[in-house]
């Protein structure tokens, strides 16, 4: 596609084509071109030449007028064109010219929007004028000037412009004398332009750079014109002076004129190098951005808003700068080494992960550095951090997984490090310091691996996670030590009920659960932990020790339990006393109501104890309520009123017992253990039923057999005589009477 043709980049109606440009600049890969181009622009009057102008000075082809079918409008709107052969890349745009009868009441519109348009977009502006105009009041260029000045004043802050005028048709009038009118004219109209509020009498080469040039008439001198257009060697210039009339002073401007042949195709070759006519030159933005540029500053001219060229630049930037970071995150997304690296990840950790990944990322973001370069350093730096923080969006999870590996490895490796150490004999405490350190240094290198260079991440949070684990480990181990010391001890002693039973558990909790804390601490210090962490940890290990002292105790404090104990604690008492008892055993039996109070005083000790967990050695009053209440049967009758403050007198009414340490926990509330007790009241009756069945049973037995000693002493006594017949039975009945 050759675009030395030209495209139009706005029609007539003004609307911008964005699908021409597009094409236009894939074509002439103009993106490429970075900040080493200029745009060129023609402006004046219809039917002046300016497309044969520019097709003679740049060799592009834009539409010139047939002269043999009148004059007329020939180019409407706005085409641009890439011109052949010059270095560096130039663009030429050509304008629809002013004073048109054929726009009618509209060309004053569009010629100061077009006007605008190319005092914006391009670096040098050409203003095509008759020779014969200069110094006329009314001429056709004059209303021209006059927009170009009134814009810039309006619109821009003071910018270097380069306008270069090109005076058409010249003939015999001396150059010099053209040039001091036209110099005249220039100062005049700038000056009659009214000042902005903003800016105070700001002179005209703070905002352009003016050269004149003349050329031959086209259609009488064709080849003169030909030959001062496209000549590749040029004369000297002179550097000019001139008086203002609206001051006394004389300021020297940057007019050039040439002496002698224009040589005008030649002036833009090397361009934007130094000496060339744009080297001055500010505020070069990428060729890349050129289409979002010129279809931004458009809108903004067609909406008639006020144009502020740095805010176009900043959004030029930022759309570009967004477009050229999405390209590089999704390169980098579809990036093959790191698809691989982010595919391996997953199943094991990767050697080398960091530093591979790092040079994968810094190679987009170099290429994206380049590509951005010359956009507005806040922009593209903004730009960079985002599509940074994108692209480690990416990374995180193969980073994290990469991590969750070295944590998971370390986590293991200490445990079965520890595990052979116990089977080999090791001191734990020795093994822990040893294993920990070494564990947790490999850790550090795999993370210091895997650490992402563009990033500020760290392994803090996995490394105290491992921490925590590998204290985990050590609390476990302490923990079953503990558990393994007190549980079945704690058991036997509640099973067994004894007076001290709390005394027992508190010096049995407190020796183990001590010499564990002491050891922890000791191995703790592995961890680098602070004395409050220690401390901490070691509470945990005091509190596990109480919740499963806890624990043991509430299994032992249930209903059916501690009934079943009381059962077996009052057979056992009387089953002592009743294998102390012989059938034929003539000694005097204790009372049986004598046996069952102390069956039942030890039974109901066991009640007692089992009532609330005593951890602090304090003395309550348990013990003495409900022996009170239940063994001395001081409760009173619930039937009957009590008229003393309408309050109970029962002890046992109660879900909460009096005069108990703070410290001490409930296990059975006073009123469970009166329901228990009545329940066991119940449940040893056949017992002690059977108990005075069988003592009865004794004293029958033991008269049977008195009377049968009786029969046989009789008998031996009538071999002896009567006298000891006398004796025997008074003996036998004797004994009797005392049963």
């Amino acid at each position: 596609m050759k675009m030395e043709k030209g495209m139009q980049l706005i029609d007539g109606n003004g609307k911008f084509s964005v699908d021409g440009l597009k094409d236009f600049m894939t074509a002439t890969e103009f993106a490429q071109s970075g900040l080493s181009y200029a745009i060129v622009a023609i402006i004046g009057s219809q039917s002046s030449g300016k497309s044969t102008l520019m097709n003679q000075t740049f060799r592009t082809n834009f539409e010139e007028m047939d002269a043999y079918n009148g004059r007329g409008q020939t180019t409407k709107g706005i085409w641009i064109a890439k011109c052949s052969d010059i270095d560096p890349f130039t663009i030429a745009m050509d304008f629809e010219g002013t004073d048109s009868n054929q726009r009618g009441e509209d060309d004053t519109a569009f010629e100061k929007q077009s006007t605008l348009f190319a005092l914006a977009i391009a670096d040098v502006v050409l203003i095509n004028m008759w020779y014969k105009d200069i110094g006329l009041e009314h001429a056709a260029s004059r209303p021209l000037l006059k927009t170009v000045f009134q814009v810039m004043k309006r619109l821009f802050k003071p910018r270097k412009k380069t306008l270069l005028f090109v005076l058409r048709d010249h003939s015999k009038t001396p150059l010099e004398h053209l040039k001091t009118a036209l110099l005249e004219d220039i100062e005049k109209i700038w000056a009659a332009v009214a000042e902005p509020e903003t800016l105070c009498s700001a002179p005209l080469r703070e905002f352009f750079n003016v050269e004149i040039t003349a050329l031959p008439h086209y259609e009488f001198q064709e080849e003169k014109f030909k030959e001062q257009v496209s000549q590749e060697r040029f004369g000297g210039s002179d550097r000019l002076c001139f008086v203002s009339e609206n001051t006394s002073s004389i300021h020297v401007v940057n007019v050039e004129v040439n002496s002698g042949v224009a040589q005008l195709r030649q002036r833009f070759v090397h361009s934007i190098y130094p000496g060339g006519l744009v080297s001055d030159r500010e505020e070069v933005e990428p060729a890349s951005g050129f289409p979002l540029r010129a279809e931004e500053i458009w809108k903004i001219i067609k909406d008639n808003r006020d144009l502020d060229l740095p805010a176009v630049k900043v959004m030029v930037a930022t759309v570009r700068c967004e477009e050229i970071a999405g390209e590089k995150l999704k390169c980098f997304t579809f990036d093959e080494d790191w698809l691989e690296m982010k595919k391996t990840v997953q199943d094991c950790p990767v050697s080398g992960f960091g530093g591979a990944v790092s040079s994968i990322l810094e190679t987009y973001l170099s290429e994206y550095d380049r590509e951005v370069v010359y956009f507005d350093q806040e922009v593209r730096n903004a730009k960079r951090r985002l599509l940074l923080s994108n692209a480690l969006m990416v990374v995180r999870d193969a980073y994290d997984t990469m991590l969750m590996h070295l944590y998971s490895n370390t986590v293991n490796r200490f445990k079965t490090s520890l595990e052979q150490s116990q089977n080999e004999g090791q001191q734990y405490v020795a093994a822990i310091h040893f294993y920990s350190q070494l564990c947790m240094r490999e850790f550090d290198q795999g993370c210091e691996d895997a650490a992402i260079q563009q990033s500020e991440w760290n392994a803090s949070k996995f490394r105290e996670k491992l921490i925590c684990d590998m204290l985990s480990e050590m609390m476990a181990k302490y923990k079953k030590r503990i558990t393994r010391a007190l549980a079945k001890r704690v058991e036997s002693l509640l099973e067994a009920g004894e007076r001290d039973t709390w005394a027992s558990i508190r010096n049995l909790f407190e020796c183990n659960t001590e010499a564990a804390v002491s050891e922890f601490s000791d191995a703790a210090v592995s961890f680098n932990l602070n004395s409050s962490e220690i401390d901490t940890k070691s509470q945990h290990l005091r509190e596990h020790a109480r919740n499963l002292l806890e624990m043991k105790a509430r299994e032992a404090a249930a209903a059916g339990r501690v009934l079943s104990r009381m059962k077996y604690r009052f057979s056992q008492v009387l089953g002592d006393y009743e294998n102390s008892m012989s059938w034929y055993n003539w000694t005097e039996e204790i009372n049986l109501d004598v046996v069952e109070r102390n069956a039942l005083s030890e039974s109901l000790r066991i009640l007692s104890i089992m009532a609330a967990m005593r951890f602090d050695g304090m003395p309550d009053q348990i013990e003495k309520v409900l022996f009170s209440s239940l063994m001395d049967r001081t409760v009173p009758d619930p039937s009957l009123q009590n008229t003393f403050m309408g309050a109970t007198l029962d002890p046992l009414a109660s879900d909460t017992w009096e005069e108990v340490s703070p410290k001490a926990t409930t296990l059975l509330k006073p009123e469970d253990c009166k329901s228990l007790w009545m329940n066991f009241i119940e449940k040893i009756k056949p017992m002690m039923t059977g108990a005075r069945s069988r003592q009865d049973g004794r004293r029958r037995t033991r008269r049977y057999a008195a009377a049968g000693a009786g029969v046989a002493a009789a008998a031996a006594a009538a071999v002896a005589g009567p006298v000891a017949v006398v004796n025997a039975g008074i003996a036998i009945f004797l004994r009797w009477m005392r049963r």
